[in-house]
């Protein structure tokens, strides 16, 4: 029992030390791989004794020899100082953000496409990082956030509170999506003005980002749907789409998602047809895993149109340019 308390009580250099001379077995030699001079290595085992109580080495024509007591204590301090070590890695990772748990919000389109490569980028950089989401619209996220539930959030609609940072991840072109049967699907760019009465699918709600933006487009154009059919989400927008000669105006990301009869194409457009995707975290968070986060964002900050897929290749290699 005494051993143990008095192992608690040394100083782990100590236990360098005597690992350093155990394995030399000579002081000289020892010092020179410790960079010491020999008579401070030569104090510090000496102390190492006297707190222990026991004599660690004994003198020999060649040097020294560990005592019983040496060999013990040279098989613990090993395990000890390799245990010190592993401890002082793992704090300095922690604090580089490199280990840990992530947890992220996520809603909307985005989720097909820009946030999946964003995380794979960072799970490359940081593969000890567990990530965890969580799936939720904006108020609940800020919910969250705030409980510490999440650490970041990607999402197109942003809160405008004092104590949230928002920042640019990408911005991506709004594409229309496309029953295949129906006429305008044999279009390479379709104009915005193709679209003057016609059947078009769009988001309820005027806090959607993107129906703010394809209502921006529509008016810009002088669009007047002959239909408009409203739907709750983007993604139920394509599958109707799917389901009838309609379309829906969608971000990139959509063209990823790969449904029977929708093809997805370019749209021709005289304002800006774009839609932004942002994170947001609580402003004073000096968490090193949302730094690490964050640097891997602005690393890739671009604007961000996924490459369209094999079949939309294909099509478009065989319709003719009008």
């Amino acid at each position: 029992m005494r051993f143990w308390y008095c192992i608690a009580r040394m100083d782990v250099r100590q236990l360098r030390y005597f690992i350093a001379v155990a394995e030399a077995r000579n002081f000289g030699r020892a010092a020179e791989r410790l960079h010491l001079s020999q008579p401070p290595l030569t104090r510090q085992i000496q102390a190492l004794e006297q707190e222990l109580g026991v004599q660690l080495f004994v003198r020999t024509p060649r040097g020294v020899d560990l005592t019983q007591a040496g060999e013990r204590l040279l098989a613990d301090a090993r395990n000890i100082t390799g245990l010190v070590g592993q401890a002082t890695e793992r704090a300095q990772r922690a604090g580089r953000g490199q280990v840990g748990r992530l947890d992220v919000g996520v809603y909307g389109s985005a989720m097909y496409d820009i946030v999946p490569r964003l995380l794979a980028d960072f799970t490359a950089g940081h593969p000890a990082v567990s990530i965890t989401l969580h799936h939720a619209q904006t108020p609940q996220q800020v919910e969250a956030l705030r409980h510490g539930r999440v650490r970041i959030v990607f999402e197109r609609q942003v809160p405008d509170e004092a104590d949230i940072a928002v920042e640019l991840v990408a911005r991506e072109p709004i594409m229309l999506a496309i029953n295949a049967r129906h006429p305008l699907a044999d279009e390479v760019v379709v104009p915005m003005e193709a679209l003057r009465g016609q059947a078009l699918v769009m988001q309820a709600g005027a806090a959607s980002a993107l129906t703010n933006v394809a209502m921006a487009l529509c008016r810009a154009h002088g669009v007047e749907p002959a239909e408009l059919l409203e739907v709750n989400d983007v993604l139920t927008g394509t599958m109707l789409v799917a389901t009838m000669p309609v379309m829906c105006l969608v971000p990139a990301s959509i063209s990823r998602v790969q449904l029977p009869n929708v093809v997805y194409r370019p749209i021709r457009s005289r304002i800006d047809a774009s839609m932004e995707l942002h994170c947001f975290y609580l402003r004073d968070d000096r968490s090193p895993l949302l730094a690490a986060m964050l640097a891997t964002i602005r690393q890739h900050r671009h604007t961000d149109q996924p490459a369209p897929s094999r079949s939309s290749k294909a099509r478009l290699r065989a319709s003719p340019q009008r």
